[in-house]
């Protein structure tokens, strides 16, 4: 890829980027698969007669289905979801027939609490982490869970699991990238004030939108003990998630 012309992403080493004249051509490399788009097709024919003369491969056409993600590519532009594996979650928690509620929760470590399966916990963790890609409106919630996985009581389990309702009854919602936008990127950043109930820490916030594009966030407990509103605010402005 270096050999011919590309530059490898600052953060993520296996993303390619080209550009030519006013064009761009991207290529993620995921082990033997490979992801690319351009905004000039010739440059994506290019790009396929180079890889073809140095390995075997085959065109799959156009991306619709990658590692649990769903694409689908309209005219106007692309919507991304991850409807059919939470139906799979769904149904390797059991949870097919529960009722939809609203997410949010409140956690403490809960000293008392009956303990649970820790591998079933862990793993629930794991599946809904992987949901953010797409549904970056649970992030806060299964990070708040994720931080009892060495001791999870059956109160975390509870509030896990009823992240899954809120999402059976926002099974199709994902994210959609319009094709005609100004390309205008813009950041947010928010925080509450010693939130945490273990350690009175304050939660920080940010997402940024490129056009109208929903395209990074993150939710992160600050790594300090924060004294005011102002000092909370002014945390998370100034210590920004890498990448």
């Amino acid at each position: 890829m270096l050999s011919q012309g590309y530059k490898r992403g600052k953060t993520y080493k296996t993303l390619f980027i080209k550009n030519s004249c006013n064009d761009i051509i991207l290529v993620q490399v995921y082990v033997d698969d490979i992801i690319f788009g351009s905004t000039n097709e010739s440059l994506c024919e290019q790009f396929v007669a180079a890889m073809q003369g140095e390995f075997e491969m085959s065109m799959m056409g156009k991306l619709n289905f990658f590692l649990g993600l769903q694409v689908k590519q309209v005219e106007h532009g692309i919507f991304l979801c991850q409807a059919k594996y939470f139906r799979e979650l769904l149904k390797k928690f059991n949870m097919e027939k529960r009722k939809e509620k609203r997410t949010g929760c409140y956690l403490d470590a809960d000293e008392t609490g009956a303990n649970v399966d820790q591998t079933k916990f862990r793993q629930l963790i794991g599946s809904l982490l992987y949901l953010t890609a797409s549904r970056p409106n649970i992030m806060f919630s299964v990070c708040l869970c994720a931080r009892f996985q060495a001791k999870q009581k059956e109160s975390h389990y509870v509030a896990a699991k009823r992240i899954l309702k809120y999402l059976k009854g926002t099974t199709e919602v994902g994210l959609w990238y319009p094709s005609e936008v100004t390309l205008n990127l813009v950041g947010y950043s928010d925080s509450d004030f010693a939130g945490c109930k273990l350690d009175r820490k304050s939660t920080s916030g940010t997402c940024h939108l490129l056009g109208s594009s929903l395209i990074s966030w993150h939710s992160k407990k600050q790594a300090c003990v924060a004294l005011s509103t102002a000092e909370v605010e002014y945390i998370v402005v100034v210590l920004k998630p890498s990448g």
